[in-house]
């Protein structure tokens, strides 16, 4: 078992006993009575003359490099906070990803829904690999193996100076090479600005049109999905199958029974939002025309393994019947070379707004 299958494994191991409040497990504490094989580095925006100036603005249009390590390491936590007063900056700031001085990110998303936020708003709540404290601390515990180099940049998209941007990345610096069969962490976005309504539908066996959250070749495992969505229409959003399309299949050998279902929940989450280690619907809003919700799943329990390729998809709607706004971050890992992600949306194409479904589609 390598590095990376041993730290997704001790994050299940924090989460099985987790309680609701966040209280350090027992599990988590009897690990630091073990040895430890590497050297703990921080990479952060601290101030170098010695003064309390910890941040760094980011106008329009430029990129900070947050972190920039040789190997072999691991990237182990990444916090950050921004400071700007342009709205939605959570969907206009991009982060994204390097391993070992690839030209192609294998992270590329906006800053928000990568954490997440994919409404473009901010709020507090608690998962396993990602979590946002008060007021507006982003965090990511997924681990990040690296054999040569790892690089971490954020641009900004909008139109207006970021103030201040913190950040305190965590590194795990090991002494020997990892091994030959380390997978790389990966995460990317899509959206349907609206879905494409099939209203007549009433079969779906092969998930033609179905959203799709990724796709990728090689060999790899799934490890969970964030999705925001904005409802277009009045009633429920979440009537539509999840189906993963594994090694090139046809038909899907993991297929679901309804949304909700998929994300842990049941009954239309019942009108009660709700935040665990592995599942959550943080957001749960009015099933009406301009309801806002956001959900998560991570299978670190037992990841989706692929050994040519994946392709992750959700319905919209029972049969993709219904048009409502997607917003979405998938994350695997796998071995490299990763495959072309899809072109990132346009900066406006990105803030989420209802985009009222025409009568012919309803």
């Amino acid at each position: 078992m390598h590095r990376t299958q041993l730290a997704l494994l001790g994050l299940f191991l924090l989460v099985l006993p987790m309680a609701a409040s966040g209280q350090a497990p027992a599990d988590g504490l009897s690990e630091l009575t073990k040895p430890h094989n590497y050297v703990l580095q921080r990479v952060s925006s601290y101030d170098r003359t010695g003064g309390n100036d910890d941040y760094r603005p980011l106008g329009p249009g430029e990129t900070l490099t947050l972190l920039d390590q040789a190997g072999p390491g691991e990237v182990s936590h990444v916090w950050m906070t921004i400071a700007s007063d342009e709205k939605f900056h959570l969907k206009k700031m991009v982060l994204r990803m390097y391993w070992d001085g690839e030209t192609s990110p294998s992270v590329e998303a906006p800053v928000g829904d990568f954490f997440g936020l994919g409404l473009g708003d901010y709020f507090l709540y608690q998962s396993a690999p990602l979590s946002v404290g008060g007021d507006k601390a982003l965090n990511s515990f997924f681990p990040m193996p690296f054999q040569k180099n790892a690089r971490i940049t954020l641009t900004n998209e909008g139109q207006r100076r970021a103030a201040a941007v913190y950040w305190n990345i965590d590194v795990r610096a090991y002494r020997s090479a990892l091994p030959a069969d380390t997978f790389y962490f990966h995460a990317q976005y899509r959206q349907a600005t609206p879905n494409k309504a099939f209203p007549d539908n009433k079969i779906n066996l092969d998930g033609k049109e179905n959203y799709v959250w990724m796709e990728a070749t090689g060999r790899g495992h799934f490890a969970g999905v964030t999705m925001s969505v904005v409802e277009n229409q009045d009633g429920w959003w979440g009537e539509g199958d999840d189906m993963f399309f594994v090694d090139g299949e046809k038909l899907p050998s993991i297929n679901g029974t309804g949304s909700e279902d998929y994300f842990l929940g049941a009954w239309d989450f019942a009108g009660k939002p709700f935040a665990y280690g592995l599942f959550g619907a943080p957001i749960v809003g009015a099933e009406l025309e301009g309801g806002r919700w956001s959900v998560y799943r991570f299978h670190l329990d037992s990841p989706i393994p692929f050994t040519k390729s994946l392709r992750a998809t959700i319905e919209h709607g029972h049969a993709n019947d219904r048009g409502d706004n997607f917003y979405s971050v998938a994350y695997w890992y796998q071995s490299e070379p990763h495959g072309t992600f899809p072109v990132l949306p346009a900066v406006e194409t990105r803030v989420p707004h209802v985009r009222p479904v025409p009568a012919s589609q309803k």
